[in-house]
């Protein structure tokens, strides 16, 4: 068994190493289709963003400097309108929010500022400000719009705003699901003594589609060396990347490492010392790899999000890490057990961190209530209330 940490760093510097291949699969994606989807290149901006001076406000454009007690209004100028006039002192084009700014003015006179009377403007206070906003204050043509990235709904108004209609991303990996274990069934089949439903596989699947990784399910399959081998075999030919469910500890039907094993494929960790997930494996043949996960769902839901997210982003083209923010923590939270760092799901309410009711890896109704794991380190055995924790949304 290894600390987390090294573990975390043998998934960081496999997936960091095949990234920098040249081999990365990339492919063109509409704009419309890219939320989620790893951006693969740095985008420049084709344009200054705004393309041209614009009126912030709904307003009077003038020239700069030019104090007169009236003037005489020009023309209007609308959104998206081209100012058809040069206005001089004493004059001014009535203007609206985000239209051009016509030849010769530098300023706008707010229109809650001034009255109208008669084709004059009047301004009744000075103004705080010229209220204008200035070609390419977003952003230069050519300058750096985004680097590579899951793309987020920002994102995708960021690159709309300058005129990007497609963008070049990662082809995310093909990822295998395979359940294992003769009391496993479907949902919608009935149950026989002994049996339980699968929800490792439809909860990995749903983990992999919020990452806009395709799955394809292998399984389940029953407690059978020859069928186990033949189902690894299938998922890794059609797979880069395997996930297993159950199987990997050290009990009588735990098939998984000898099947691995048999297959030649090379271990790189086996046993973690973190809670939920003790067992999980992790293997590569070649360059497919394979994670064995407990049969426990909330084990499979925490090392999917702290261990296989790490690799396939990487395996995408970056070098991802999870956001995490700092909240206190609304009620002591005490554990009996020390030896290994824990995940534990946690809830926020009125801007604070509270422990879910939870009872172990078998839990999976707990995460229902939860919106992020705390973790808490080895050899901590309290963290009091009131005290800074570190929470990862899920």
């Amino acid at each position: 068994m290894i600390d987390f940490e090294n573990a975390l760093s043998i998934v960081r510097g496999i997936g960091s190493t095949l990234a920098a291949a040249p081999a990365l699969s990339i492919e063109n994606v509409p704009l419309a289709d890219a939320l989620g989807r790893v951006l693969a290149r740095p985008i420049l901006s084709p344009i200054d963003s705004p393309p041209f001076d614009k009126s912030a406000m709904d307003g009077f454009a003038v020239c700069a400097g030019d104090d007169s007690p009236d003037y005489r209004i020009l023309s209007v100028v609308a959104a998206g309108g081209v100012p058809d006039c040069v206005v001089r002192r004493g004059e001014c084009a009535r203007i609206m929010t985000g239209a051009m700014l016509p030849p010769g003015t530098e300023r706008v006179i707010r229109k809650e500022f001034a009255e109208e009377r008669g084709g004059i403007m009047r301004p009744l206070r000075p103004e705080t400000s010229d209220n204008v906003i200035r070609r390419g204050a977003s952003i230069r043509g050519g300058a750096l719009v985004l680097g590579p990235r899951v793309l987020r709904p920002q994102d995708i108004g960021i690159l709309a705003a300058s005129g990007i209609a497609a963008v070049h991303a990662a082809v995310p990996p093909l990822v295998g699901i395979l359940s294992t274990g003769s009391e496993i069934r479907t949902a919608g089949e009935p149950l026989g003594p002994g049996q339980i439903y699968n929800s490792n596989g439809p909860q990995l699947a749903a983990q992999l589609a919020a990452m806009r990784c395709p799955s394809r399910f292998f399984g389940p399959v029953a407690d059978q060396p020859d069928a186990l081998r033949a189902s690894i075999a299938s998922a890794l030919d059609a797979c880069s990347v395997l996930l297993m469910t159950g199987g990997v500890s050290e009990g009588d039907f735990d098939y998984v490492p000898a099947s691995l094993e048999t297959l030649g494929a090379e271990v790189l960790f086996h046993g973690v010392s973190i809670k939920p997930g003790k067992p999980t494996l992790f293997a590569r043949v070649g360059e497919r790899f394979i994670f064995g996960l407990p049969g426990n769902p909330v084990s499979t839901f925490v090392i999917f999000e702290v261990f296989v997210k790490e690799l396939l982003f990487r395996l995408m083209g970056i070098d991802w890490s999870p956001v995490s923010f700092a909240g206190e923590l609304g009620e002591r939270l005490a554990r009996r057990s020390t030896d290994r760092t824990e995940f534990l799901p946690v809830r926020i309410e009125g801007g604070k961190v509270f422990p879910v009711s939870y009872h172990g890896s078998a839990d999976l109704n707990a995460l229902a209530d939860s919106q992020g794991l705390v973790r808490v380190d080895k050899g901590v055995a309290a963290i009091e209330k009131g005290e800074k924790v570190d929470v990862r949304p899920v």
